[in-house]
């Protein structure tokens, strides 16, 4: 006797509980190996009905396929983006630090300078320009914080 509202998979053979919406319909469980296991015997049904047999062959299939193909023109293509969704329109705006901040760049240590930056951008600068030092990079960093706020306004 099966356990409460379970059914046993045709494949491993385990007990499951069944989707209700399609408890008398449903023979497999959702294990990966026993969900292609329902796709090979789904497959081997629907090849079995004499008129599903020459589904795929003749020229009758061919125009079929060309049919819809004029149908659904461009359903293969990859998708492109919508013109305007361009990157600079989907970031927040920023405000712009006050200028007097700017002078106090100088001053800062460097280690404290480099804490503050954002990790993504540090390590993109490093990537392009390849410094071996950390007052290159402090240097480097000061001129485009500097470069940016004047972009700002």
């Amino acid at each position: 006797m099966y356990p409460t509202g379970q059914c046993k998979c045709l494949q491993c053979g385990e007990f499951y509980r069944a989707d209700a919406r399609n408890r008398k319909r449903q023979k497999y469980c959702r294990k990966p190996e026993c969900v292609r296991a329902s796709k090979r015997a789904s497959q081997r049904r629907w090849l079995g009905k004499k008129e599903n047999q020459d589904y795929f062959k003749g020229p009758e299939n061919g125009e079929r396929v060309r049919a819809w193909r004029k149908a659904h023109p461009g359903y293969w293509r990859k998708k492109r983006a919508e013109p305007g969704s361009a990157l600079q329109e989907i970031l927040k705006s920023q405000v712009a630090a006050p200028k007097q901040e700017a002078k106090q760049d100088a001053a800062i240590a460097l280690q404290d300078l480099l804490r503050t930056q954002d990790p993504l951008v540090l390590g993109l600068m490093i990537h392009l320009t390849d410094p071996a030092l950390k007052e290159d990079i402090v240097g480097m960093t000061q001129r485009l914080i500097t470069q940016g706020r004047a972009a700002m306004g």
